[in-house]
């Protein structure tokens, strides 16, 4: 019974959780970041390539 309660007792202090509560959490704010950024920037990004979708079309 012993080594029972020892187990959980030693599974309970495993600091492995909160790395991959960290890890996930880094990834979540690089997501927003990813996000953000092509929000931000779609517009015009997709105004260069219409530009220049039209100027290789037309042979200018």
């Amino acid at each position: 019974m012993k080594k029972i309660i020892g187990r959980i007792k030693g599974i309970c202090k495993r600091e492995d959780g909160a790395s991959a509560v960290e890890y996930g959490l880094l990834v979540a704010l690089i997501a927003a970041v990813i996000v953000g950024a092509v929000t931000f920037l779609g517009g015009s990004v997709s105004n260069t390539f219409n530009s220049v979708a039209t100027t290789v079309n037309t042979g200018s």
